[in-house]
């Protein structure tokens, strides 16, 4: 039996804010939390969503035998489908010197290359590809000839899925995930109408066939902080970006740092001010207050007061309600904030498609009702009761199936 929405949220708060300091802090001999079954069952949910499950198995000191075997679990399945993406880096890159192809791994890919991430440790969703504009055709034909097909297109990126794969569905990561990719063309967020782009700081000055690294660790954190932006004004932020973010600090000095301001323009990095101050509430020694102080003289006045208090909590999938105007705060104008109010009443045809793709693709939309029904329809629902999110509602529905890990 599915318990009340209010006790649900309460859990998905008290856990998630448990999860982040245990990770963070990694404190030897920490106090066990005296959870109900409810709260232990939310706790493996949140550990799923924010993709920290693997890293809890190594890092946290919770001794309690069904949360140590479920987490030992997930890191097996996450050590066991890092190998199968690994050898599929291997065939593109191959594939992409064999005809000439520059192409630059980003996010995940990268870091495990870096070594920050031992095999097992972070799992990827997917594997994302940055490629010129000019060479996407030549890298869709690698990518079918991997035996990848065309899934569908968005702003962002067009997704590649392979021809024979079948979604996995239950609690957590499993090894029989099929891989997905992403290829992009440019490297960019929308926050949350205007388009910031950093495609030049991130694709190599020098680009050779196959594979390629990201230009510099300056580069690598500008990408994982515009990404963390995109995902703070979506409310979809996970505990592992604000990982990610930290350990790449640890490699970095002050000259590093620079590259948030490559572009010289003054006030280029304002975006970077959330990510990073949530960084520096949970890993309080990972970011130079130096930078921190730069960029609140660059942040608009709303973003930066809002900003100092937000929680991990509220700007994920922790926060169990859909927000009507969701990252309406990272309007740095009047004129924004209308088109971001007027793309919320009337969703542009590109919106449409990108949600019917949606429902079509993720396996978390399918069979929901709320996710079909007009947007009229829908509208008249947000005015009128809490609406839950749909990701957090399966995976919260999964944590508490009778044959789950934590049952």
């Amino acid at each position: 039996m599915m318990p009340s929405l209010k006790l649900v949220r309460s859990g998905l708060h008290r856990t998630t804010e448990a999860l982040a300091a245990e990770l963070a802090l990694a404190r030897p001999g920490s106090r066990l939390p005296a959870w109900t079954d409810l709260e232990w069952r939310l706790a493996s949910a949140v550990a799923v969503a924010h993709g920290v499950s693997p890293l809890l198995s190594r890092l946290s000191t919770w001794n309690k035998p069904a949360w140590r075997l479920f987490l030992a679990a997930q890191r097996e399945h996450v050590e066991q489908r890092h190998r199968r993406i690994a050898a599929l880096l291997d065939r593109i890159d191959q594939g992409a010197r064999d005809v000439g192809l520059a192409i630059v791994p980003l996010k995940g890919s990268a870091l495990h290359a870096l070594g920050i991430y031992s095999p097992g440790d972070r799992p990827m969703a997917d594997i994302d590809l940055l490629v010129r504009e000019d060479d996407v055709g030549p890298t869709t034909a690698l990518l079918l000839e991997l035996g990848y097909e065309e899934s569908f297109a968005q702003w962002k990126h067009r997704v590649f899925k392979p021809a024979d794969g079948q979604a996995f569905q239950g609690l957590g990561e499993h090894r029989d995930t099929p891989v997905n990719i992403e290829l992009h063309t440019r490297i960019q967020e929308r926050l949350p109408v205007s388009t910031v782009d950093i495609t030049a700081r991130i694709y190599p000055r020098h680009p050779r066939p196959g594979l390629n690294p990201y230009p510099s660790h300056g580069a690598l954190m500008s990408h994982l902080l515009l990404h963390a932006a995109g995902n703070v004004c979506g409310r979809s932020l996970r505990l592992m970006h604000l990982n990610d973010i930290s350990l790449l600090a640890t490699r970095m000095v002050a000259s590093d740092w620079q590259a948030l301001w490559d572009d010289g323009r003054v006030g280029s990095a304002w975006w970077a001010l959330p990510p990073l101050r949530l960084v520096a509430r949970y890993y309080t020694h990972a970011v130079p207050p130096m930078i921190l102080g730069r960029l609140e003289s660059e942040c608009p006045p709303l973003l930066r007061a809002l900003s100092r208090r937000w929680t991990l909590t509220d700007v994920s999938c922790s926060d169990l309600w859909l927000h009507a105007l969701p990252g309406v705060e990272w309007s740095r104008s009047p004129g924004e904030v209308a088109r971001c109010l007027r793309n919320r009443l009337r969703p542009s045809a590109e919106s449409v498609k990108e949600r019917a793709d949606m429902v079509r693709t993720q396996v978390w939309l399918q069979g929901q009702s709320w996710v079909t029904q007009g947007h009229r329809r829908r509208m008249l629902t947000w005015l009128t009761r809490p609406v839950p999110r749909m990701d957090t509602l399966y995976v919260v529905r999964a944590a508490l199936e009778p044959a789950a890990p934590l049952a």
